[in-house]
């Protein structure tokens, strides 16, 4: 009877033992609240939340039902930017310090500081044979032994990792090693064309995490940069990345494509990004049903440079009052300046009256302001457009539900275009400096 009364009260610690994740924020006064996410291949799942004190200090506490896998750690917002992931084997608690210039070192757990001392130390490699090109040395010999402690580092660390979760991205990331002297030529091109030789985009560890999209990015802009043409090389290494992934789930595929979709935007790489849209994301897109996906890339390439800008009638509350009923009609200048703005909105008021001033300076019929006023009611609206009488006032109904504005993906104002004489956009500046920008070049 004793015996299992010890039992009975010894057996709910077992079976809700609770480990924690812990560490240190740097600077403090940086960070407030740290968010913790299950990661899984098609979503991430909210488990926790810490207040970090005056000191940056924060533990979360991991409750006994949580499985094994990759976990994710929001610091800052947007959340996609601002994070970093952590293995978490059910085993052991994970104690960690943050700095955002230094990033993350692992003070404890085991997984983790294998993975992390495996990262740093074929980066040494890695420089090491930078190094060796850079100073075009002759020494084979050098360059062979640098090689071999490569590839004596990447078993050693593998046969370290045997039975871990961080075993599958020492694998996947295992480099290509030559068996032989290779000039920089030969290597830079044997480094692209085995690249992806031990990336599994079908493996769900790899997929619960930053690694694929890492990977993909490195590939899709690392293998570029010494091109000429790089709109070229960007599609054919798009086109390896699109094909390799293809083994992954459609949900894991959109995730993939989109992030590398949205790089390209943020750089205006306008061709690009419709590549991947038109290629592979909307395929994807259909797939999943996804609508909300179609219309934004469907709205991004209606709107990229060089094409035609959507047409509206040119009406203010009254009806027509401008020399055309349409956008498409108008022939008076050499360029428009079609701005979405508000009378409640302070920049708008900044800046439209500078737009004013730049544009009156200029020779009559080089610029034209199109000038579509937002509002939810029109009267300040109509106090204001007499300050403005050269520009062509058309009023947009119901601000953010305008057709107009939804036609253009106006999210905020003001927000600008540029259109040439024959209507096409030409420009997208987000702000009037970059208006006047421009027109400088």
């Amino acid at each position: 009877m004793k015996r299992l009364v010890f039992i009975l009260f010894i057996l709910p610690c077992f079976l809700f033992s609770q480990h924690v994740i812990k560490g240190t924020f740097t600077p403090a006064e940086s960070y407030n609240v740290l968010l913790l996410y299950k990661v899984t291949p098609t979503i991430s799942e909210y488990v926790a939340s810490s207040k970090l004190d005056e000191h940056g200090h924060f533990e979360i506490k991991l409750d006994a039902s949580l499985s094994k896998g990759v976990y994710r750690l929001v610091y800052a917002v947007p959340q996609e930017d601002y994070n970093f992931d952590v293995i978490y084997n059910a085993k052991e608690d994970i104690e960690l310090s943050f700095n955002a210039e230094t990033g993350v070192s692992y003070i404890n757990s085991f997984e983790n500081k294998l993975l992390s001392s495996y990262t740093s130390s074929m980066s040494m490699v890695t420089q090491s044979i930078g190094n060796y090109f850079r100073q075009k040395s002759n020494d084979t010999l050098a360059l062979k032994s640098i090689f071999k402690t490569q590839k004596e580092t990447q078993e050693g660390y593998e046969k370290a990792a045997e039975g871990t979760i961080a075993l599958d991205f020492i694998k996947a990331n295992k480099p290509y090693t030559p068996n032989k002297y290779l000039k920089i030529d030969a290597y830079i091109k044997a480094l692209k064309a085995h690249y992806f030789d031990y990336v599994d985009y079908s493996n769900p560890a790899l997929q619960s995490s930053s690694f694929l999209t890492e990977k993909t990015l490195n590939y899709v802009f690392g293998m570029s940069s010494s091109s000429k043409d790089k709109l070229a090389v960007f599609k054919k290494n798009i086109d390896v990345v699109g094909e390799k992934m293809k083994v992954a789930p459609k949900e894991v595929q959109r995730a993939l494509l989109f992030d590398l979709w949205q790089q390209m935007a943020d750089l205006k790489l306008e061709p690009i990004a419709n590549y991947i849209s038109e290629t592979y994301l909307m395929d994807v897109a259909v797939a999943l049903n996804d609508q909300e996906l179609l219309r934004a890339l469907i709205l991004y390439k209606d709107l990229s440079n060089g094409t035609q800008a959507p047409d509206f009638l040119l009406e203010t509350e009254q009806g027509n009052t401008g020399p055309a009923k349409r956008l498409s009609e108008l022939e008076i200048a050499d360029y428009y300046v079609l701005v979405f703005w508000s009378s409640g909105c302070s920049h708008c008021l900044d800046e439209v009256p500078q737009l004013k001033s730049y544009v009156e300076a200029k020779p009559k019929g080089n610029i034209q302001v199109v000038a579509v006023g937002l509002e939810d009611e029109p009267t300040r609206w109509k106090e204001l457009i007499g300050h403005f009488p050269n520009f062509i006032h058309v009023y947009g109904k119901e601000k953010w539900k305008n057709e107009v504005a939804q036609s253009y993906g106006v999210k905020s104002t003001p927000t600008y275009f540029i259109l040439n004489r024959n209507k096409e956009i030409v420009d997208k500046p987000e702000n009037f400096d970059a208006v006047k920008a421009f027109f400088s070049r």
